[in-house]
């Protein structure tokens, strides 16, 4: 019995896609060649509908462009390849991993000590580091170290630190006299920034995490996906 055959409407159905987005991802190796009918349509069967899937469940945890990767080294015979890149996003993501649980350390080592400033005009390089008992060359490595991040004056070229920016120096002060490195620091108030503040750290972070369980559970989906593609493959060209 011959193989069942797919025209590429079938395909793009399956997934919602148009034609020509199937068209294109066979041209990016994500599927396997197509054969050609003696009037040049391209012809598909089951193994390309089970590349497809494989593709759009590798997608979310590893990215379009990995994804597309780990699928052209496939259905070039390159397994170690892919391999190697999925390897790659496992690393990434146990990185993450780690980014995260360094920022919720340091964070907390700050929660009974966050300092407060009342500050509402802007300060110079001088009169902070007197604040803070630091010198102002200690202001400018943080500043070359990402932790501070003044703006200059365009008249004297001063640097300008803003209430945010001696809210952002005074945490470094504290995390500093904790031990922790400049970029350790640098990723805590990357964080404070983007969620405007500490107060609202508390539902980024678990915001941040379970994004990273997502991720990882998507993984787990592309690898069953991705193991049933290379058995099925396996076996149509043993056949």
């Amino acid at each position: 019995m011959s193989e069942a055959r797919l025209r590429p409407v079938d395909l793009a159905r399956g997934q919602g896609l148009s034609t020509q987005a199937v068209r294109n991802y066979e041209e990016a190796g994500i599927l396997p060649p197509a054969a050609r009918t003696p009037t040049g349509y391209r012809v598909y069967t089951p193994l390309h509908a089970r590349a497809l899937r494989t593709f759009a469940a590798l997608a979310p945890g590893h990215g379009h462009q990995t994804a597309t990767a780990i699928m052209r080294a496939v259905n070039e015979d390159a397994l170690d390849d892919a391999l190697a890149l999925i390897d790659d996003s496992h690393r990434q993501l146990r990185t993450d991993r780690h980014t995260l649980t360094a920022v919720e350390h340091a964070l907390r080592d700050l929660a009974a000590t966050v300092p407060v400033t009342h500050q509402t005009a802007d300060t110079f390089v001088g009169p902070l580091a007197r604040q803070l008992g630091v010198r102002p060359a200690t202001l400018r490595r943080w500043e070359r170290a990402g932790v501070v991040r003044p703006r200059r004056d365009p008249a004297t070229g001063y640097r300008v630190y803003t209430p945010a920016d001696v809210r952002d120096a005074r945490l470094a002060h504290q995390l500093r006299r904790g031990g922790y490195l400049l970029e350790q620091i640098a990723l805590v108030l990357d964080q404070v920034r983007a969620a405007g503040g500490v107060a609202p750290l508390d539902a980024m972070l678990h915001g941040w995490r379970e994004r990273l369980a997502w991720r990882g559970r998507a993984m787990l989906t592309g690898a069953a996906e991705l193991d049933a593609y290379l058995r099925e493959r396996d076996a149509s060209l043993a056949a």
